[in-house]
């Protein structure tokens, strides 16, 4: 599998838990803070349920927790895809 991408990750927390109305998703979100993107953690343990049913893989709960930033959060699920590879 190719790198999983800012885009498939906004659709996911797009499903998952909704969007900010303030909040382009669609801007470089990259480096933006979860919670400044309207985000906690309860959606992102949704979004890496929804990652880890549809690619077979486990991502580190609380490498989750610590992670703050869309950038830093698929760096997780791209190295977690590596291994499965």
């Amino acid at each position: 599998m190719t790198a999983f991408t800012i885009t498939q990750l906004t659709g996911l927390l797009r499903e998952a838990a909704g969007e900010d109305d303030t909040v382009d998703l669609d801007g470089d979100v990259l480096d933006t803070a979860f919670a400044d993107l309207g985000y906690d953690s309860l959606a992102l343990l949704q979004t890496t349920g929804c990652i880890e049913r549809d690619h077979g893989v486990t991502i580190d709960e609380d490498a989750v927790a610590e992670a703050e930033t869309p950038r830093q959060y698929l760096a997780l699920v791209n190295e977690a895809l590596s291994v499965k590879n």
